[in-house]
């Protein structure tokens, strides 16, 4: 979607990393990512299934980190965790319990991985015990089906299921909903549809550069480009066309930008960095939150882009102790 008024034509520029950061953001920054290879055919989705295996396997040894930051939006806390897998319905759980979490610690954390296309199994074993340490509590982390054989709206189903299962054993002041980017997407719409099956609303929601709106009308897709590393046009389009599959994108719960926020949402806490390429979807759900009367708080990181720094700089720490400290604010259960 874009205006009607003529485009504004800007010079050639080249533009320094910024000074303010701290070196190992500037390290990472300067790194960038590297191009991707070209997909197959969409609609062939074996195709698709195995370049997404293929790549999925290139990680380097050691690069486990990185990889989960990406997906979760945290950074090592350095604190050990006790995983396992939970089976329920079509899919299934890890959950993590930090070191030093007692059994009657009632609080819970529902964590919910980016991508739509990548991110489950030993990723979303390793998510769930990077976020169990940095939030200090226990964590689900949803193991959601994905496309190309689960498109919208599995993926969203999965997410509601994990959170009716929650609510069986666990008051909704207890449980705090986060996700980042596509993460971000499924937990607005998670809530958003929660609530409109008549399920109480959870403590708070943690919204990391979430994915808002699909039609990616927000400014910041044209003025980031090529300035976050970490978006490439044709490949945030490949995401969003294998996560809707045909689906209106302007559907609440595949865009919750057009989502009616007045008829009930959680307090919030939004982060988004100068250089995401989301910075406006960011922005403008927390317009929208304010306006409908739910209070939000909006953190933005000097120089982030929409994968802040991998989890590697100090400055992914800060933003992980502030998420902590707004998670620990909103939940009941006494620590």
């Amino acid at each position: 979607m874009t205006s009607s008024y003529p485009l504004q034509r800007l010079p050639e520029r080249l533009v320094p990393i910024p000074a303010t950061l701290s070196e190992a953001a500037q390290a990472v920054t300067a790194e960038g990512d590297s191009p991707p290879k070209p997909w197959p055919p969409l609609d062939d989705r074996d195709a698709v299934a195995a370049f997404i295996k293929a790549r999925d396997a290139l990680v380097p040894p050691g690069g486990e980190g990185p990889v989960v930051a990406r997906r979760y939006g945290t950074a090592d806390a350095g604190v050990r965790c006790q995983t396992e897998r939970i089976e329920f319905g079509d899919t299934g759980i890890y959950q993590a319990v930090p070191d030093g979490v007692s059994a009657d610690d009632r609080r819970v954390y529902l964590a919910i991985h980016s991508a739509w296309i990548t991110g489950g199994g030993e990723i979303a074993r390793l998510g769930a015990a990077m976020t169990a340490g940095a939030v200090r509590a226990r964590t689900w982390a949803v193991d959601y089906r994905m496309p190309p054989y689960h498109p919208y709206p599995a993926p969203l189903d999965d997410c509601v299921a994990a959170y009716r299962a929650l609510l069986e054993d666990h008051r909704p002041e207890e449980i705090i909903i986060g996700g980042v980017s596509g993460g971000g997407n499924l937990t607005l719409a998670t809530i958003l549809r929660a609530r409109d099956e008549g399920l109480a609303l959870p403590a708070a929601a943690v919204l990391v550069t979430p994915v808002a709106d699909l039609t990616k009308a927000g400014d910041t897709h044209q003025t980031n480009k090529g300035i976050d590393f970490s978006y490439i046009e044709a490949e945030i389009e490949v995401l969003y066309t294998l996560y809707t599959n045909g689906h209106d994108r302007r559907d609440p719960y595949v865009s919750p930008l057009f989502g009616d926020f007045s008829k009930g949402f959680p307090p919030a806490i939004l982060t988004s960095g100068t250089r995401d390429f989301l910075l406006s979807d960011t922005v403008l759900v927390h317009r929208k939150l304010l306006a409908a009367g739910v209070p939000a708080e909006l953190h933005v990181w000097e120089g982030a882009g929409h994968v802040m720094f991998l989890g590697l700089a100090p400055e992914d720490h800060e933003r992980a102790a502030q998420i902590r400290t707004f998670c620990e604010r909103h939940w009941n259960a006494k620590p």
